[in-house]
């Protein structure tokens, strides 16, 4: 894949050691070009931009409901984040009559955050353990009851790149009880050949964003949601009506059936321009999550090995998620020394990052394997050169 750096010039791929593939992945320099026609299209069309940027839009919506494989029961609605989109969704609940939400104390910070300040006045929130991964699924499906509004669990640990597996029980548990199921799958889509028939989650709603596998940038976040729903969201902007404003009669709130259902108001359609090109080329370099998982089962994997010849003793740095079947897109290396080691790589010229007590190592296609080589060896550097104890 290293010749695909040439597509990334803007961001001297070639030439830096880019580890944070997870959280934030190089642009491609057509993304330029995108941005360039936003403006152009602004500029020379004002206020009757806004066809063309409904079909950027339109674009995004497609590319994300290929990238989940949905068979069709499926629409996808836009906004700048995930937790936007969150904000929105718990909206439509009526929280009076079941106050209680389940999930896992896994969870990526926008959900965590906005669920602790719920559970400090009306909600009930019950955490699950996230580890033990492997049975996770199934004691999430324990606690669901009549009671529960909804339950929300990550398809893979934001911390860790640890694959929840056995979904599908959990999806089904959520369907007898009529609790609606919340997927995050930012960690998934573009780390895993994965789709919503593998779990059988065409009733859940899935959260995702572009930022950091699909190289789309901010401001593009998704949320697939089952087609038929009959949820009214209390947040709702003015876009979900845009289509006829003169329809909407004073007094009365109406939503459709299509994505404005959950939409917001006026935004910055730059983001989807630059989506919306993104996802051409990723079609054009056949960047398919078959082939990006095959990408990035080799290089996670080189990366792990490569740890493992450095022999360093378990209680210094371990591989969090031995089974490469089991991991996504980046390396989780448990360490004490999680803060040290980034700052120590970073001087080297590393780009890392870290969670709590771990090192997150995140390739991303258009690197060369000799580049993942010399990250590792200054990894091991690094540890060579720490202070004792």
């Amino acid at each position: 894949m290293g010749a695909l750096a040439e597509h990334y010039r803007a961001s001297r791929v070639s030439e830096r050691l880019l580890l944070t593939g997870h959280s934030h992945q190089a642009w491609p320099d057509v993304a330029r070009d995108a941005q360039l026609e936003a403006f152009d299209d602004a500029a020379a069309l004002l206020d009757e931009k806004w066809s063309r940027a409904f079909a950027k839009a339109e674009r995004v919506r497609q590319g994300w409901l290929r990238l989940l494989g949905d068979d069709g029961s499926g629409v996808v609605t836009l906004a700048d984040s995930t937790h936007t989109l969150l904000v929105r969704l718990l909206s439509a609940w009526d929280w009076g009559t079941r106050p209680r939400i389940v999930t896992t104390d896994g969870e990526f910070h926008s959900a965590r955050r906005q669920l602790a300040r719920l559970e400090e006045g009306f909600i009930d929130v019950v955490r699950v353990p996230a580890e033990p991964v492997e049975t996770l699924a199934e004691r999430l499906a324990a606690e669901v009851d009549d009671d529960t509004g909804l339950v929300l669990v990550s398809k893979v640990l934001f911390g860790t790149a640890h694959v929840v597996p056995h979904l599908a029980a959990l999806a089904a548990a959520a369907r007898r009880h009529g609790t609606v199921l919340v997927v995050d799958a930012y960690h998934a889509v573009g780390a895993l050949d994965w789709s919503l028939a593998d779990d059988d989650l065409h009733d859940a709603y899935v959260l995702g964003g572009g930022y950091k596998y699909l190289q789309h940038g901010e401001g593009v976040c998704a949320m697939r949601w089952p087609r038929g729903t009959t949820l009214r969201p209390y947040v709702t902007g003015w876009f979900a009506e845009f289509a006829d404003l003169s329809a909407a009669p004073a007094g009365a709130v109406g939503f459709g059936d299509g994505p404005e259902r959950f939409a917001g108001s006026t935004y910055d359609p730059t983001s989807h321009y630059r989506a919306a090109r993104v996802l051409d080329f990723f079609d054009e370099h056949r960047l398919t999550p078959a082939r990006l998982r095959e990408v990035s089962v080799h290089q996670v994997g080189r990366l792990a090995a490569g740890v493992a010849a450095l022999d360093v003793d378990p209680g210094v740095l371990a591989v969090a998620v031995p089974d490469p079947a089991e991991r996504a897109g980046f390396l989780a290396l448990r360490t004490p020394h999680a803060a040290a080691l980034q700052a120590a790589l970073l001087e080297r010229g590393v780009l890392t990052d870290h969670r709590g007590d771990v090192l997150r190592l995140g390739p991303a296609p258009y690197l060369r394997d000799d580049q993942l080589d010399e990250a590792v060896a200054l990894l091991g550097e690094c540890l060579r050169s720490r202070p004792a104890g």
